[in-house]
């Protein structure tokens, strides 16, 4: 398969996931979530061939997404403009009105955790394996098992204030 090819494949695949996960760091923010999710999808064109297959596709990109939402965080610099017609055409989601609340409150419960909970439970709602979030991580699964458990609970008390 060629690069084209298989790069094409992997914005399929895994375009919204990353979105949602950028969307998840920028509390809603859909323009920073977009910015970032073309960035991303930039460094993944450009680091495709020097992917060394010792982790999965997957947990590569979603690496790559972490460390390039907190990129943006910490840094908020102008993004350099590259052509990106390579990029196929994704349809936007849309939300009804009580449920786009619902989310911002979440989003905003979000923000209050530090950088590792936001990632975990950022891509627990994606709904990756435990094991590829432990690798992503840096955790074992047991750890990671209970960090979920007390992430869980202090937004379950943070989303009822």
């Amino acid at each position: 398969m060629e690069k084209e090819e298989q790069f094409n494949q992997i914005f399929i695949d895994h375009y919204h996931k990353v979105f949602r996960l950028c969307k998840g760091y920028f509390n809603g923010d859909t323009n920073n979530a977009d910015d970032a999710t073309q960035e991303i999808f930039i460094k993944v064109w450009q680091k495709l061939e020097t992917f060394r297959k010792e982790s999965s596709i997957s947990t590569w990109i979603y690496r790559i997404t972490v460390n390039t939402c907190l990129l943006y965080l910490r840094k908020e610099k102008s993004k350099k403009e590259i052509a990106t017609q390579f990029f196929p055409i994704q349809t936007e989601e849309n939300y009804s009105d009580e449920k786009e609340i619902q989310l911002k409150k979440m989003y905003d419960c979000i923000q209050k955790l530090d950088e590792t909970g936001k990632m975990i439970i950022l891509m627990i709602l994606e709904g990756i394996e435990y094991k590829e979030i432990a690798d992503v991580v840096g955790l074992s699964e047991e750890t990671l098992r209970v960090r979920i458990h007390r992430i869980k609970k202090s937004l379950t008390q943070c989303t009822q204030l």
